[in-house]
């Protein structure tokens, strides 16, 4: 008589672990990437404030100490005489100088 009883029971205790995991899964599924989000797009025509930062990986008000390790960290990886891309380097050089003030958000020559 007890036989039954406990295997009705695992089976019910299946069942309820069974939609417990579906609805876990779809719940996981909806819940879309976790991973970090990047910036999308390309370079702006003009410069900004806010895209050189994101260039530099530095937040906009960053001190000038940050924003020269941020440029230097950089430059080693993309120098153009390392096998870098000049394009990216003249970039990064833009974003310094923008964020420095030593230039006021203009046109690049690219």
């Amino acid at each position: 008589m007890t036989t039954p009883l406990l295997a009705g029971l695992a089976v019910g205790a299946a069942a309820y672990a069974g939609r417990a995991a579906l609805q876990a899964a779809q719940a996981w599924k909806a819940a879309g990437p976790r991973m970090r989000q990047f910036y999308k797009g390309g370079f702006l025509p003009e410069m900004t404030r806010r895209e050189a930062a994101l260039i530099l990986g530095v937040r906009e008000s960053a001190p000038e100490d940050k924003v020269k390790e941020a440029h230097r960290r950089i430059m080693i990886a993309n120098h153009p005489d390392a096998g870098g891309s000049s394009f990216v380097a003249a970039k990064v050089n833009e974003a310094k100088d923008i964020l420095l003030g030593k230039k006021r958000g203009g046109s690049s020559i690219f």
